[in-house]
């Protein structure tokens, strides 16, 4: 079993940087790849950013450029390095874990205009 844990969300205005962390546990030797959705109200759960096993990155359109993802192998942790933030990503955000898809509790980002 793997446990998923973010932090790191809170209010921000328009224009300003925030960053994630999801921290893992458990058998997180079955973790193949690390991923960050978000889902605004009414709104289906959106795939961000996801960094593999062998370090490779990918980003959805709508926040390339301004997000980064990245890890440190010794933490057990991932990152999610949001600068430039606009008030259209306010929303949960959750940190998922591949294959088997695991899930952490999610963490509220606010963004002010």
């Amino acid at each position: 079993q793997v446990q998923l844990v973010e932090s790191g969300g809170g209010l921000v205005q328009a224009g300003g940087s925030l960053r994630l962390s999801c921290a893992a546990s458990g058998s997180t030797f079955s973790i193949k790849a690390i991923g960050w959705h978000r889902q605004a109200p009414g709104k289906q759960r959106e795939l961000l950013a996801v960094i593999r096993s062998d370090g490779s990155t990918a980003y959805a359109d709508s926040v390339k450029g301004r997000f980064i993802i990245s890890r440190d192998n010794d933490k057990n942790t991932v990152y999610l390095q949001m600068n430039s933030l606009k008030p259209e990503d306010t929303a949960v955000y959750y940190c998922w874990g591949g294959p088997y898809g695991y899930w952490g509790q999610g963490t509220q980002v606010t963004v002010s205009s």
